[in-house]
């Protein structure tokens, strides 16, 4: 549904995006992740076909979205939400949406049946006679949203969706694109790490023009450091410590600068549970808690994208 092959865009001497290539499938929600000037903006300015490659391809359903007798069908199956979700700031909501409709050539019953799912999905009621350029960032989102799903599209690229939305509106188009993705192909680009286990079905990381990582959210966090860890509330934390040490098992320990909790790594593969819980007791530490601490995308983000050097 959406593929690239060795997809490179250059400015000047500025190479932005290297030769990335994936393919998404139907039913696939890919999230794309990177740092800030990554080149996930651009990747999927083209993939839209709002900016043509240097080099290589981009698909739509199988329709090149730089030949000229293709370009038409494949954006007729896209939905594309661009960073910033621009429009037509004089316009009302109603009216902006109306003009989206009939671009994409909605009439009839079917017109009014998307318009009254955008409208109400996304909660559009209020604002519908308000000019655009006097709404919230959120709402301004939420419209551009609306645009990008009014024709029913079977593919999506969403480039930060719920930027400038709050958690109930987050938890709401989360709801949404979740709601879509069965039989459809889903493209989102997020700075938003939580999004990823709640969202996507797979993640790339791409930083300096370049995929480092394309990987189930499971995978990914299976890599954090902090996969199978355990905290520890000790009473006395220095003697918690010493007995811990050694332990087959154990790859560190480290102590929470905010609450002071002993986190104990884990070698991949051991479940420290029961092999933490019986030397403490051995070694007669008191300890008011030991639980499992969750693995952290963030962690495996910086390690993963800290050790790419920026391109020239």
């Amino acid at each position: 549904m959406i593929q690239t092959t060795a997809l490179s865009k250059r400015y000047g001497d500025h190479l932005v995006v290297d030769e990335v290539s994936f393919t998404v499938q139907p039913g696939e929600v890919l999230g794309f992740l990177g740092p800030n000037g990554a080149g996930k903006s651009t990747t999927m300015k083209m993939i839209a076909g709002f900016v043509s490659p240097s080099n290589g391809t981009a698909t739509i359903c199988g329709h090149d979205v730089q030949m000229q007798m293709q370009t038409l069908a494949a954006r007729q199956v896209l939905g594309y939400l661009p960073e910033g979700a621009p429009s037509y700031g004089e316009m009302t909501v109603w009216a902006f949406l109306q003009f989206i409709a009939d671009v994409r050539g909605l009439s009839g019953a079917r017109r009014r049946e998307r318009l009254d799912h955008v409208i109400g999905r996304l909660s559009l009621q209020g604002v519908l006679q308000q000019t655009i350029d006097t709404l919230s960032k959120g709402f301004r989102r939420r419209v551009g949203l609306g645009a990008a799903i009014v024709h029913d599209p079977p593919v999506l690229v969403l480039d930060e969706p719920t930027d400038g939305l709050d958690p109930n509106q987050k938890h709401e188009v989360r709801g949404l694109i979740r709601e879509m993705s069965p039989g459809r192909t889903i493209l989102i680009s997020t700075h938003i790490l939580e999004e990823v286990p709640s969202v996507c079905t797979r993640a790339i990381i791409i930083a300096a023009g370049k995929v480092l990582a394309d990987a189930t959210p499971a995978d990914l966090l299976a890599r954090s450091r902090y996969a199978g860890a355990l905290s520890v509330r000790a009473a006395d934390t220095v003697a918690a410590r010493s007995a811990l040490e050694g332990v087959v098992g154990v790859a560190g320990l480290e102590s929470d600068p905010v609450d002071g909790r002993m986190i104990v790594l884990a070698t991949p593969g051991h479940d420290l549970f029961a092999v933490v819980s019986a030397r403490l007791q051995e070694r007669g530490v008191a300890f008011a808690q030991l639980q499992v601490e969750p693995a952290r995308l963030e962690d495996v983000f910086r390690t993963i994208t800290q050790s790419t050097t920026v391109s020239p």
